[in-house]
């Protein structure tokens, strides 16, 4: 059965209008993807925004990919300065900092040779909900600062920080675009959890993501939960079994058992695993979006 997954709430266009609005200040753009769905949850409308600015991907959550998905993801955006990071470890911030440090080195050169003073670069964090923006910015910085939480909609509007004196960041709320016209981008963002629960049928997203993830691997379920491949349905009712999932009038809980699916799945306690097609290199760079 088709998702009818649409989300786009009137503080993420007050957002992007705000976006728009700021980016004359700013000189870098870093954009946050999931290293899982690195096409499906990268912004077309980011582009749009960045033009004529250094732009920097980060593959955020890269300790939850394989690193061959990593490395393939990385060959796939060949033509942006992509690095895989981990925002918990801080893997890829040197190679990041690199970069930035690299670009104020310039910017200050160009400015002397004009007899201007320097001016701080400015950075600006954009990314879809739930890619890890504000634990990255957390780490980028050395402490917390940015709120921080395993679920979308936590930074509600723009905020600078100060990282030393050459160099300011600001952080903003996380972007979708306005329509999904493709299901199994949609699907994936919904799995990952960028979009918020709250606007799902959680049990017809776990029986969507139990497809997947047998189209993966069909053990991938029977090592986390000593199931075996069934129909996605059966198979959450023994999920809901081996977990003891039940109602009080002894019907299996098939939406506990869904958001445990799930929830264990972001926290990748079903192994690591890689969601997008890097194959269908144009269909998936388009998402077919309808602005």
């Amino acid at each position: 059965m088709k998702q009818n997954i649409n989300w786009y709430p009137g503080h993420m266009a007050k957002a992007k209008k705000s976006l728009s609005e700021n980016l004359f200040l700013i000189d870098i753009v870093i954009e946050i993807v999931d290293a899982r769905i690195p096409i499906s949850s990268k912004n077309p409308d980011i582009e749009n925004f960045a033009v004529n600015k250094l732009k920097i991907l980060v593959l955020n959550k890269s300790d939850l990919v394989d690193e061959k998905f990593t490395r393939a993801s990385v060959n796939f955006f060949n033509g942006y300065n992509c690095v895989p990071v981990d925002s918990i470890s801080g893997k890829g911030f040197n190679e990041i900092k690199r970069m930035i440090n690299k670009f104020a080195d310039e910017k200050r050169e160009k400015l002397k040779k004009r007899g201007r003073i320097f001016s701080p670069v400015r950075i600006m964090v954009l990314g879809i909900p739930n890619v890890g923006k504000s634990t990255f910015i957390n780490k980028f910085v050395g402490k917390k600062i940015a709120k921080a939480a395993d679920k979308p909609g936590v930074t509600l509007s723009k905020q600078w920080i100060k990282i030393c004196k050459d160099v300011e960041l600001l952080d903003t709320p996380g972007i979708l675009w306005p329509k999904f016209d493709n299901e199994q981008i949609a699907l994936n963002l919904a799995f990952t959890g960028a979009i918020k629960d709250t606007n799902l049928n959680l049990y017809e997203i776990a029986l969507k993501l139990i497809e997947k993830l047998n189209s993966i691997d069909k053990n991938i379920l029977k090592c986390r939960y000593g199931i075996e491949k069934k129909n996605a349905a059966e198979e959450l009712a023994d999920i809901s079994k081996k977990r003891g999932f039940v109602k009080k009038s002894g019907e299996l809980d098939l939406d506990r058992a869904a958001i445990i699916l799930l929830d264990e799945f972001r926290g990748g306690k079903l192994g690591k695993i890689f969601l997008d097609d890097l194959l269908d290199k144009r269909k998936s760079l388009c998402h077919h979006i309808v602005i």
